[in-house]
Formats: C-alpha cells, structure tokens, sequence
C-alpha cells in the first residue's frame, strides 16, 4: 500500500524527533528546528529554497529537518542540537533561547511582524455531518462530547487551545473567575485524551477514531481533512478563537560555528516572499503578503482572534499562571 506523505509522517510521529536529510549532499547545509506539525510544510518549501539560493548565489545548499513538540526543540537546543534556525508555534520557545543567549535579545524586531511570517487559529475538526453539532467552545463542555487535543504542557498548540477556552470564558462570563475555573474543569474533564504532540492528536483522532472533535491549528485541521477525505471530515473556525503566531529566528551561535549565518538569514528572509507566502496560504496558514491575502481571501472565513496578551498579559504569564507545575492547569486538572 502507497502511503501519503501525511499518513507516513503520522506513522513516524511516535519515533520522536525526525530528521530529514537533502537527497544530494552539499557543501552547506542548514538544520530548521521546526514544530511538529510542520514537515509536510518544510518538504515543499526547502526545495523551492535550495533553487533560490542556487539561482541568486550560484551555491548548491542543504537543508536538513528537526521536528518535535515546540518546547521539546527548544531544550533540545538548549542541550546541544546545532539548529541554525527555529521556525516554532510559541513565542515563549524562541525566548527561552534568546534568554540563554543563543537568540540576539530583539529577535521580534528583527523580522517583520513580531518575526512571524505566518500565523493561525485554533479550529475544531469533527465527524461527517457534525453529528454533535459543534460550533463553538460552550459545545465542547457538555456531557456528550469528547475531544483530543495536545497536552498543553508539552505543546505550544495545546496551550493555545487552552488559552483560546480560557479567553472565551472569561468573555463569556465577564471576567468571574469562578465561573471561569468551572468551565476550564468540565472543559479539561472532556479531554478524551493528551498527546505529546499535534501529530500524536492527529493519529488518535483520526487512525484510532478517538474522540468527537479534534482541536488544533486551523492549518492543520484543513490539511488533515483534505487527506484524509473532504465528506468525512468537517472543519469548524468558531466565532471567537486566539491569534497563534508562528515566530522564526536564527540561532547565531551555531549558525556561526556551521559558517552558515548568511544562508539562515536569507532561509527565514525567504518564508516573507511571494512565492512562499503563496505556498504557506497553500498549506492553509494565513499570511500578510497583501496579494497573497487576497488570492486566498475565500479559504479563511472571519472570526475574532483573542491576543494571548489580552487572555494572560504575556506569555511569560501566561506559562507562570496556567502551565508551569503547579499553575492553574494542574489545580483545574486535580479538581476536575
């Protein structure tokens, strides 16, 4: 049987991390420590690079792949994996590498839009026919519905669907932080089941039919129905959602040591091209290239996008309060 690229991705998941090596060797080559959702993405643009870089410097390059949980790459680095470059979901693991001095201090104002060339939402795939009608986040907290998303501790994505519930009670319930706290617990309680990981989540749902709604990016849920069958799966952008962030930055230490510091710079320069934003748009993230935009006005339908600074204050906050050990993650979880 011939699989897909997302289903052998799927499979490969549980290996950990994966690293893809360029079909022919080069001189240089790079290492894009990436998310883990992101390796169908990274297989189409690398490419499309290589041939860049090879048309504007005459220099054949290669680009190798590292992918994981967002935070898990962070520390992988931390130990001693030699990315040049992190392409990540959260802000708060990129920061966490400029606080150890391998990110410079003002990452987020060397590239434009806060140095993140693309961004999401979290978005809810369910079942042929919706058949638990779900539309919003006040459906996921009754009794009949189960959901699958990724462990908010270990994955960026995870805290963002925490966050973006978080944000939509708090609105709900004008800011009471009881009942808040209430519907976070009948919220976590639905949890059928936390992987470590966007694909771990992909494969419970969909390979193991766990679970009736599956929460993630909106790039990811559009990319999971398109392969795995347009009349069995719905995607669900409810009306208010979070504004997820996908920041990018070179990791100038190790990009010096390869002697690759100009080829990382002009990768990520590259993810706010044209032709990329088109490829981006393509794997259904939304992008800030106004043509591009437009082209692709109709794949993304309005919704209201919550900041994590109006939710938690920061991001730093926001781990300190709801996910470091004993935050409020953990409490709701033991009073659920």
């Amino acid at each position: 049987m011939r699989l897909s690229p997302l289903r052998r991705t799927l499979l490969a998941a549980a290996v950990g991390f994966g690293l893809a090596t360029p079909a022919l060797a080069a001189e240089r080559e790079i290492l894009n420590s990436s998310y883990d959702i992101a390796r169908e993405l990274f297989a189409a643009i690398n490419p499309e690079f290589r041939n860049h870089w090879q048309s504007e410097h005459g220099e054949e390059i290669g680009i190798q792949q590292s992918h994981g949980g967002s935070s898990a790459q962070a520390r992988a680095i931390l130990q001693g994996l030699r990315a040049d470059v992190v392409t990540y979901n959260q802000v708060t693991d990129v920061q966490v590498l400029a606080d150890a001095g391998l990110v410079a201090e003002d990452w987020q104002q060397q590239l434009p839009n806060n140095a993140s060339p693309y961004y999401s939402t979290t978005a809810f795939l369910v079942r042929k026919d919706n058949p638990k009608s779900i539309e919003s986040w006040d459906d996921l907290v009754r009794d009949d519905v189960k959901m699958v998303f990724p462990n908010p501790k270990t994955s960026g994505n995870g805290r963002y669907t925490y966050l973006a519930a978080w944000g939509f009670a708090d609105r709900e319930f004008d800011g009471d932080e009881e009942q808040i706290h209430d519907f976070m617990r009948t919220f976590l309680r639905n949890v059928a089941v936390f992987d470590t990981g966007g694909r771990g989540a992909t494969t419970s749902f969909i390979e193991r039919g766990i679970g009736d709604v599956l929460i993630s990016f909106e790039s990811e849920v559009n990319n999971i129905r398109q392969e795995y069958g347009e009349d069995d799966y719905e995607v669900i952008v409810p009306p208010v959602s979070i504004l997820a962030e996908f920041p990018v930055a070179v990791v100038e230490p190790n990009a010096e040591r390869n002697g690759n510091l100009d080829l990382a710079q002009a990768y990520l320069d590259y993810l706010y091209s044209e032709e990329a934003q088109r490829m981006l748009a393509g794997f259904n993230y939304r992008v800030h290239h106004e043509a591009v935009v437009e082209e692709f006005a109709d794949r993304f339908p309005d919704t209201e996008l919550l900041l994590v600074e109006d939710i938690a204050g920061s991001w730093e906050e926001a781990m300190e309060t709801h996910f470091d050990s004993g935050g409020l993650l953990d409490q709701l979880q033991r009073r659920r």
